[in-house]
Order: C-alpha cells, then sequence, then structure tokens
C-alpha cells in the first residue's frame, strides 16, 4: 500500500468509491462493456447486502456512493466485481481495471446529497450530455422517476417499496435525522421519535 494512503472501513460511513480502467483509457466505451459492468455490480451487491446509493459509469472510470458490506469488507466486494469483469471485457489487453481505487468517507446527509449531485452531473460536466437524465449508465433517472435499473439504488422509492421500512441494519437513534438526497435538496427529513 503507497504510504499515507488510510481505508477507514467499518467506520459507519458510506463511501464515495472511484475506480479506473487501465491507464484511464475510454474501456467502458467498448459495445456492451457499461451494460455487463452494472450486471455484474448488481449481483455482486445483492449477493453481499451492500447498498449502493449512486453510481455512474464514464467511459474511463466508475464512481459509486456506497455502504459497507455486512458480511465482507468493502475492498473483497470492489475486487469481486472487477475481477469478473475484467475476465470478459479485459480481450488480449495486460489488464483492464487500475489495481486500486480511491475511497472516502461520507458522513451525514448533506455530504450524501453533495456526493450524489456530483456523481449524477459527472456526464453533464464532461460534456458528454447536457443533461443527467441523458445518460443512461447511472442512477439519476432512478432519483427523478422511481424507475428500476439494472442496479437496485437505495431511496425513498425503494424504501417506499418496502412500505417506508429502513434498509435492514439502519438504526436511528431518538430525535435523530435521516432523508434520501432527493429529500434533502428540499430541506426535508425523516425524524425517529
Amino acid at each position: 500500500m503507497p504510504s499515507g494512503l488510510k481505508r477507514f472501513q467499518q467506520a459507519e460511513a458510506l463511501h464515495f468509491v472511484t475506480f479506473s480502467c487501465f491507464h484511464r483509457l475510454p474501456l467502458l466505451t467498448a459495445a456492451g462493456a457499461r451494460e455487463f459492468v452494472e450486471t455484474v455490480l448488481e449481483q455482486t451487491r445483492a449477493r453481499h447486502q451492500a447498498r449502493l446509493y449512486a453510481y455512474v459509469l464514464m467511459p474511463e472510470h466508475v464512481h459509486l456512493l456506497m455502504n459497507e458490506p455486512p458480511q465482507i469488507v468493502l475492498a473483497q466486494l470492489l475486487k469481486a466485481v472487477k475481477q469478473i469483469t475484467s475476465r470478459k471485457l479485459r480481450g488480449s489487453r495486460e489488464q483492464f481495471w487500475q489495481n486500486r481505487y480511491y475511497d472516502s468517507n461520507v458522513y451525514g446527509e448533506k455530504a450524501c446529497s453533495e456526493v450524489i449531485r456530483y456523481i449524477h452531473l459527472n456526464p453533464v460536466v464532461r460534456g458528454l450530455v447536457e443533461k443527467p437524465e441523458d445518460w443512461p449508465w447511472s442512477s439519476f433517472r432512478h432519483y427523478a422517476t422511481g424507475m428500476e435499473g439494472a442496479v437496485e439504488i437505495e431511496s425513498q422509492w425503494t424504501a417506499f417499496q418496502r412500505g417506508n421500512q429502513l434498509p435492514e441494519g439502519m438504526r436511528l437513534k431518538v430525535g435523530e435525522r435521516f432523508c434520501f438526497p432527493t429529500q434533502a435538496a428540499k430541506g426535508a427529513a425523516w425524524v425517529i421519535a
């Protein structure tokens, strides 16, 4: 591990994760590559009971906002996603993904909302589309419409489908506020009384 790089796992925080294609080449622009990554991401998320709050697949990198899976460390989940996708997408290349990933802990609803906005606006800022809803490889459409996509997103829509219940394992203390990013933008929150 490079000196100075620290990972804060089991910190009861969300993780803003970025991992890149080998040498930051736009390898995810190959036909079907992003769809395959979405499929593997969903299979791995479901297998390890992870909660994904936002994602975007760019031409040469991936952004995720997620929790720590209950049974394994985050690094193992990411390793599984990268290994499975690399086997199919690498072709004759030396490798498909960079070896490392970047991870920062996200605390609080304001920080969570900011990260989700950053993730969804990434294709717009890069000039790939004019509006976030025009980029099909992200969780934006789910937040805007509740439409289910290739990857299950933890949002007010999925909470509603569960009968407005918080995700399994998530507990709030009396008086603690919790909200999903679209609610945070409007200043709303759930308060556990």
